[in-house]
């Protein structure tokens, strides 16, 4: 048995011999993306943030007429997303040889996104509509957009911390023979969103939006705070996979 299947699961998302502490970390954004994705749904008018691909279909419900879907919250959540994801990439062309560094330089841009989206919750009373709607769905896409572009970079398999449609895919397809670390990864990624959606509902429907978004806020900057003190130590994962 090889050193790396003979240690203790939970090791690989603390000290991952090829990631570091990267998987651990990209679990805790992913339950965020669940949180900002659960405000975004269920208080800002039918639309994803960070999920495009739902996004997109939510887009075609509403140029179909189809009620209760905002075409100018898609096209804003799409198109802010995308400038984010751009804004990402660059970064990630600027950071590539160092992957905490990476991580790091991306979280603090997107903690002041999140942060100012926040401030607007906070200050504007619900029902969450017309420039609000407009405004923190735009901060908030913009942010998830670029933090989609550095985890990409990132390069952590299976560890998105939005999409799960491949990540499912993978679990029943590997179901019978594949490598149980490889599914451990996959259901925790789905289990992380779920509890992130979960409690973002919870918020929401409780002490409020803002509430809810302030929560993925404190775990983004946990992320931060962590990556940035691993940074700080020459390590192998920081180089790439």
């Amino acid at each position: 048995m090889s050193d790396e299947h003979a240690r203790p699961w939970w090791r690989d998302y603390v000290e991952h011999p090829r990631h570091g502490p990267l998987p651990g970390l990209l679990v805790l954004l992913t339950v965020a993306t669940g949180l900002v994705d659960g405000v975004s749904i269920l208080a800002l008018g039918r639309v994803f943030v960070a999920n495009m691909t739902g996004n997109v279909a939510f887009l075609g419900f509403a140029l179909g007429g189809a009620p209760g879907f905002s075409l100018d919250a898609s096209v804003v959540a799409l198109g802010a997303f995308l400038v984010g994801a751009g804004l990402g990439g660059a970064l990630v062309r600027r950071r590539r040889a160092h992957r905490g560094r990476l991580l790091r330089d991306a979280t603090v841009p997107v903690i002041g996104l999140l942060v100012a989206a926040v401030v607007v919750l906070a200050v504007a009373r619900p029902p969450y509509d017309g420039a609000v709607q407009v405004l923190v769905v735009a901060l908030s896409a913009l942010a998830l957009g670029l933090q989609n572009a550095a985890v990409r970079g990132l390069a952590v398999p299976d560890l998105t911390t939005t999409v799960l449609t491949m990540t499912l895919t993978g679990v029943a397809a590997d179901l019978r023979g594949g490598d149980h670390r490889t599914t451990t990864r996959r259901v925790l990624a789905v289990v992380a969103m779920l509890v992130g959606a979960l409690v973002g509902t919870l918020l929401v429907r409780g002490p409020g939006a803002a509430v809810a978004l302030g929560v993925a806020v404190l775990l983004e900057a946990v992320v931060l705070g962590a990556v940035a003190a691993a940074s700080r130590r020459t390590a192998s994962w920081q180089s790439g996979p």
